[in-house]
């Protein structure tokens, strides 16, 4: 398979045992995780040649950081070493009507403070056929949303297609921070990947009646503003993840795809979720839509890899989606059942 690149913040993801509360009892489980390098583990696992690129300290929690991604299939040649502190997330999992909860500590990390030409992205995107980011890391502050823009640059100079997923945050920056930076870098990619919020938030577009509570969804409002997208910024693939909120435990999970290159909107099928960690479920999405493309699957056919691919990973602890091209496309033909595989 083809190289794909990656770039973001890869982070410690601190957790409470199950689904207790933040240090209800004085244990904290200590993994690894970040929206950039959850894509990254997951190409990996569908036979990709993927690159994860960001900067990381020299000490020894990065060692493990760089141990955890390589143990994944990852590549990690590219990462820089360096700066004073890897960003940390505690993450809290939801269950019925309590919803999960996630508080950063990242301020200062290696890669918000990396400076301009630490990465050789000529040299890393040579014959790359797929360079992914988000908007995550450019909330991280100026020098990582220059990091992003010199990315995409040098693999729109590499003839490498482009897909960011808008990914918001609110407690790393607001709406009107999150326009003015991330307008200008979505403009002429080559797929966009979004929820709801991240449309309205990131880039000022509105899904009209979207409600997300309830489990109904207007679909005619995501068609008109997947299309507006595709229209105002350039982009030739937008995809948008539905997610039905029913409780913090049961989700309902789906997608939808404007192909502007054909003029058609695709929707994918629905699962019924009953949530293990939904944390990364967007990015397993990303990660399969991109694996099908560049497999040269129809934009139909991807949306309903990615859709099946996302739906596995929430039955998954942790950031990272371990699952296999040969499972996803079982899920995706049909077999919903989860009964034992002898």
């Amino acid at each position: 398979m083809p190289r794909v690149v990656t770039f973001g913040e890869i982070m410690l993801r601190l957790s409470p045992p199950g689904f207790e509360r933040l240090l209800q009892s004085p244990v904290l489980q200590a993994t690894f995780g970040g929206g950039e390098a959850n894509v990254a583990v997951s190409l990996a696992h569908f036979g990709c040649e993927s690159w994860f690129v960001t900067k990381l300290p020299t000490h020894a929690i990065g060692d493990a950081a760089v141990r955890a991604l390589r143990a994944e299939g990852v590549r990690t040649d590219a990462i820089v070493r360096g700066g004073d502190r890897l960003g940390i997330y505690f993450a809290e999992a939801g269950a019925s009507q309590r919803a999960s909860t996630v508080i950063y500590d990242r301020a200062h990390s290696a890669i918000a403070e990396m400076e301009p030409g630490e990465i050789d992205w000529p040299r890393v995107l040579a014959g790359a056929v797929w360079l992914h980011v988000t908007g995550i890391t450019p909330a991280l502050g100026s020098r990582a949303a220059a990091a992003t823009r010199a990315a995409i640059a040098a693999a729109r100079a590499a003839r490498a297609s482009v897909s960011i997923d808008l990914n918001f945050r609110k407690k790393l920056w607001s709406e009107k921070q999150a326009q003015d930076v991330m307008r200008p870098i979505a403009d002429g990619v080559d797929v966009v990947i979004a929820n709801e919020e991240d449309l309205q938030a990131v880039l000022g577009i509105p899904v009209e009646h979207a409600e997300i509570t309830g489990g109904r969804l207007d679909l005619g409002g995501y068609q008109a503003a997947a299309e507006q997208v595709a229209r105002d910024f350039r982009v030739s693939t937008v995809a948008i993840t539905l997610r039905e909120s029913l409780s913090a435990s049961d989700n309902g999970w789906s997608g939808v795809l404007w192909d502007a290159a054909t003029g058609t909107f695709h929707q994918s099928q629905r699962y019924g979720v009953r949530l293990v960690d939904r944390i990364g479920g967007g990015d397993s999405f990303a990660a399969g839509l991109i694996y099908a493309l560049i497999s040269g699957r129809s934009p139909n056919a991807a949306l309903r890899f990615g859709i099946a691919a996302s739906a596995l990973k929430q039955t998954i602890p942790g950031d990272f989606n371990r699952v296999s091209v040969a499972e996803v496309d079982h899920l995706a033909g049909g077999d919903a059942s989860g009964r034992v595989q002898r």
